[in-house]
Formats: structure tokens, C-alpha cells, sequence
């Protein structure tokens, strides 16, 4: 439940709702026509929501998310703080820890894009790997962002939608995550949308609900 915080209010919303709200009221702004999408908000873990003109309601979701990148990060290189988290990752290089589809079938015709991941963190034993922060990191959000875009394509395939917005703290200032979700969600085959300012949705709908 969210809570407002203005004087002379006591009010409670549902975060849901609220955000739901906020995520209309931001496609608005932006001048966005849509019927129908999947809403999916990366926090600490992830919520998954269908959204269209008549109705809303949460599809699922994973404890995959923010919580998961920090958790890992901070147990495979003793890096604790998001923001430094965030800045290394962007300096790292996946290519000798992820097992990609290409490395499997090097030399031939993958029957599968060769970008897909085969195994998150699959290829590090097989090379000796990378001990660099930068490159493990990397891998970390690599490992979170896939996870989060295949549950929404599918998701959005089960629903008869095609358009997955995005929106969550997980994604402030992360231009990493924002760049793997969206090519992940895009190679896999539905169309990827990060709201300016969708990180704050859910105080938004808050906020309009009282004004």
C-alpha cells in the first residue's frame, strides 16, 4: 500500500493501482497510444501485469530483480553499493563468461539466434574465465535483465500482447540493464518500451490520486 505523505492527508492506494496510474498518466505525457501492453516493474523482484483500455491485472512475476543484482554482485565480488555496481558493469565484457548461442555452434549455422544466451555465467569454466569485477558484474546484469525480458515475452505472447513496458528502480541510471532488457525483449521477438521517468510511476499515480 502506498501511503500519501502530504499534509492533511491520510488516504491509502494500492500500489498496483497506483502504479498502473502513474504508467498511464507518463504514456500521456508522451503523447503514446496504446490498447493493451504488458507491464512489467523490476523492484527488488519483479511484478508482471497485463494492462489494456477495460482492465488490469498482475499476470505473475519472479523474485528475479534489483534485489538479485545487488545480492550476487556483492557475493561474487564483495561490491556492495548500486551505483558502483552499476558503473563497473558498464566497463565489463560477457563474452568469456556467458555461453552464447554462436559459441556452441562455432563454424556452423546456429537453427537459433546466435546472440542468445545458452548459459548465463556457462561459458567461465570452460575458458578459465575472467576474475575481473567488471566482466563478473557485467555478467550479473546480463543474467538478471534476460531473465526479466524472457518471462515478459512470454508473458506478453500468453496475453495477445506485443508491447512490454518497463519500469522499476532497478533501472535508475542503469544504462546497462536498460540496453540488455530491451535487446533481449526485441531479439526474442515483441517490442520493448522504457517510459522517461517510469521508475517513479507507482508516486505518480499516488499523487494524481489526491490532486
Amino acid at each position: 500500500m502506498l501511503q500519501s505523505m502530504l499534509p492533511g492527508t491520510h488516504g491509502q492506494m494500492n500500489e498496483f493501482e497506483a502504479t498502473v496510474a502513474g504508467v498511464r498518466w507518463l504514456l500521456r505525457q508522451e503523447g503514446i497510444e496504446l490498447s493493451s501492453f504488458l507491464l512489467t516493474n523490476v523492484g527488488t523482484g519483479t511484478s508482471i501485469h497485463y494492462v489494456s483500455d477495460e482492465k488490469h491485472f498482475r499476470v505473475g512475476g519472479t523474485g528475479v530483480g534489483g534485489g538479485t543484482m545487488v545480492g550476487l554482485s556483492a557475493m561474487a565480488t564483495g561490491v556492495t553499493d548500486f551505483h558502483d555496481i552499476v558503473m563497473l558493469a558498464s566497463r565489463g565484457d560477457r563474452n568469456e563468461i556467458d555461453l552464447k548461442v554462436s559459441h556452441i555452434y562455432e563454424g556452423a549455422v546456429p537453427p537459433i539466434p546466435g546472440e542468445l544466451t545458452a548459459s548465463n555465467f556457462g561459458r567461465w569454466q570452460q575458458t578459465g574465465g575472467s576474475n575481473k569485477k567488471e566482466d563478473i558484474l557485467s555478467s550479473v546484469i546480463g543474467l538478471v535483465g534476460e531473465t526479466v525480458a524472457s518471462i515478459s515475452v512470454h508473458a506478453a505472447a500468453q496475453c495477445g500482447a506485443s508491447c512490454v513496458i518497463y519500469i522499476g528502480s532497478s533501472f535508475l541510471h542503469n544504462h546497462l540493464l536498460r540496453k540488455v532488457v530491451s535487446d533481449y525483449t526485441e531479439l526474442r521477438g515483441s517490442k520493448a518500451m522504457m517510459l522517461t521517468n517510469g521508475e517513479y510511476s507507482g508516486a505518480i499515480g499516488a499523487l494524481n490520486s489526491i490532486t
